[in-house]
């Protein structure tokens, strides 16, 4: 794997406190592959929030399911920081050992503008550590159904782009799977998912379906595109939503008829509509 650049005014005490770089300043492959994934991933981000900050405001940015926060880190240190003003990032995990040294990082290195939060994405929702309204909501690789949570929050946030690359959808996977004996005989479609491993793999791509068309649904405008080649991943879906107060009908309409289609009218709670939005 060719070396990768280290991008112009990035931190090296940064890379090395999350172990991106080794004391010296070398890279191995899982760090270099990593390294690519965020950069490649911060230049989708960016012009988003150049969109924002020409517009004169604070930016507020919320990472569901930071985990260790290299995206926030480094978007903190190529973006924010050299900004200045009084944009924030938070990154929400529940895991209480990775908010902790996410905060002792950021109070070494001085970022004073980020916040780190030890809450499920229900509390975060009504939690008064966040702005009633956000900006930018960013989910990268958050497993299964924390996606669609993040989505959620996005969602009661009005956040204007939400930026997500989910992981490991097994949720509708599981339902087509318990429902296949009752729908084998029903529609010739069925083979579709018949074997174990189209299961899996066609209710990953159904799971990303419904999620691109409940954000429509909600005025979002929608584009799909991959992260980084598959030699690097294989979480590559990359889904960007923009808030553009689309028409809301049709694809609310869409998503139900899907829904319907395959049996799934149960999940109707998990990729949530406007009130209204696609009956009739």
């Amino acid at each position: 794997m060719a070396d990768i650049e280290i991008r112009a005014g990035q931190s090296v005490e940064l890379l090395k406190a999350l172990h991106i770089l080794t004391r010296d300043g070398k890279m191995n492959q899982d760090s270099r592959r990593k390294l690519k994934q965020v950069y490649h991933l911060f230049q989708f981000i960016e012009p988003l929030l150049t969109e924002l900050a020409d517009e004169g405001h604070a930016i507020s940015l919320v990472d569901h399911g930071a985990g260790k926060s290299y995206l926030g880190f480094i978007l903190y240190d190529l973006f924010f920081r050299p900004r200045g003003g009084a944009s924030f990032i938070h990154g929400i995990e529940t895991r209480r050992e990775l908010i902790d040294r996410a905060r002792d990082l950021a109070e070494r290195l001085g970022f004073d503008r980020m916040r780190f939060h030890p809450l499920s994405v229900a509390d975060s929702i009504v939690s008064d550590q966040l702005p009633s309204t956000v900006d930018v909501v960013t989910a990268l690789h958050a497993c299964d159904t924390a996606t669609d949570d993040a989505i959620s929050f996005a969602l009661k946030k009005r956040a204007r782009f939400i930026v997500l690359v989910p992981c490991c959808q097994a949720e509708v996977a599981s339902t087509l799977r318990r429902l296949k004996g009752q729908s084998l005989g029903r529609d010739v479609l069925t083979e579709i998912w018949r074997h174990p491993i189209h299961t899996r793999e066609f209710g990953s791509h159904l799971t990303n379906v419904l999620r691109c068309l409940q954000l429509e649904a909600h005025g979002y405008q929608v584009n799909v595109t991959e992260l980084v080649g598959w030699e690097h991943s294989m979480k590559n879906e990359l889904i960007i939503a923009s808030y553009k107060d689309l028409p809301r009908q049709k694809p609310a309409r869409r998503l139900r008829g899907v829904l319907e289609t395959l049996g799934l009218e149960a999940m109707e709670r998990r990729f949530w509509l406007p009130e209204g939005a696609g009956e009739g």
